[in-house]
């Protein structure tokens, strides 16, 4: 029984210990995300958005899938974007498709690809990209047209910086003003709505992080088939971004892993986390979850299978194994900004606790008051 209890709390410090280490390796990543995202909030119109990524059509998950490519923004800096895209009035479609080809790939990924990987790998993989957030946005699109606020006209054209009626005579912000507002979006209402989801997929990949061992991804497999489905099973609910899954994918290929294999695991591991997943599943819905993964599952595959089939081994991917031009944050940067990060959800919990407590009370005094007058009459 001891040893039970000496394991299971063994585990608990492992979980949270994995758990942080994920926090400190995505925070960076986030508050660039959420700078990001105030900006599109404030300073991008929401009319401007809601015409070129609004409708459920080919050419709204042509364009959204064409503005995420080059963004340097990892599978977990894109999710205040995105819920920034979504509440502008991006169709699901357009979202989804944002949603994949924006972390797969980026102007850095593209450049150390190239380094570690060769042109033609490098080339491909935007290609494997695009094609996963055009197939996902495209069967959003098709399969889940449920209550698609890109479909419907704006009622109110509201500001999003003071709330009023955006189209009044008049009615414009200077430059401090919409700084103010950015900075109070990014930093507080946009936590406030995804921090919960935030925690919980950071803990749900810190248990994944902790009870699966590092070596378990390198296995050398003989079958190309089972090299690709290992790399789908476990990089889909593990965080890893663009940049950082470079070296691993090019010790794959040079301990035999075809780079096909080594393909998927680059789209699947970049696209999805348990993070992303959670947060797909309240802001867009099980539907479009279910799109999201299955979209990724197909073309990483496919996309993989082809790759091998038409590219020499060799030509595909001449990786040396040499580390170029990667770029990783310092320590005390990763750490000063999970502390951010925490403080940042921590703050938002505790202020929606307050609020609501103060809801509660001034509802109990106001039926204490107005009980007063009917006892008197």
């Amino acid at each position: 029984m001891q040893a039970l209890v000496f394991w299971v709390w063994q585990a608990l410090l492992g979980i949270l210990r994995e758990s942080w280490n994920l926090l400190a390796a995505m925070s960076p990543y986030l508050l660039a995300g959420f700078l990001f995202a105030g900006i599109l909030h404030v300073f991008f119109s929401v009319q401007r958005i809601s015409r070129h990524l609004g409708k459920s059509s080919f050419s709204s998950v042509l364009k959204a899938t064409l503005f995420g490519i080059p963004l340097p923004l990892c599978s977990c800096g894109v999710i205040p974007a995105v819920a920034s895209l979504r509440r502008s009035g991006a169709s699901r479609g357009a979202t989804l498709a944002f949603l994949i080809s924006t972390p797969t790939s980026g102007a850095d990924s593209i450049l150390a690809t190239y380094s570690l990987l060769g042109p033609i790998f490098a080339l491909y993989r935007v290609a494997a990209s695009f094609a996963a957030g055009l197939v996902a946005g495209l069967g959003a699109n098709i399969f889940d047209r449920r209550d698609e606020v890109g479909d419907k006209p704006a009622k109110n054209q509201t500001c999003v910086v003071c709330g009023e009626d955006a189209t009044a005579d008049g009615h414009t912000h200077n430059f401090t003003t919409r700084l103010r507002a950015m900075i109070a979006y990014s930093f507080g209402e946009l936590v406030a709505d995804i921090g919960k989801w935030l925690l919980i997929g950071t803990l749900i990949g810190g248990a994944i992080s902790y009870f699966v061992s590092a070596e378990l991804i390198g296995t050398y497999l003989p079958s190309p088939v089972l090299q690709m489905l290992l790399m789908l099973v476990l990089s889909i609910p593990l965080y890893i971004c663009a940049t950082g899954s470079l070296p691993i994918a090019a010790a794959l290929i040079m301990k035999g892993i075809s780079p096909g294999a080594a393909l998927v695991f680059l789209i699947a591991g970049p696209a999805t986390n348990a993070v992303t997943i959670t947060v797909v599943s309240k802001t867009l819905g099980r539907r479009s979850l279910i799109i999201y993964l299955v979209s990724i599952v197909l073309v990483s595959i496919g996309m993989g299978f082809l790759f091998d089939l038409i590219v020499p081994r060799g030509l595909g991917a001449p990786s040396n194994g040499r580390i170029i031009g990667m770029f990783e944050f310092p320590e005390i940067v990763k750490i000063v900004s999970a502390a951010i990060v925490l403080g940042l959800i921590l703050y938002q919990f505790g202020l929606k606790i307050f609020k609501r407590g103060r809801r509660e009370a001034e509802c109990g005094c106001t039926d204490s008051t107005s009980s007063v007058p009917a006892h008197e009459d």
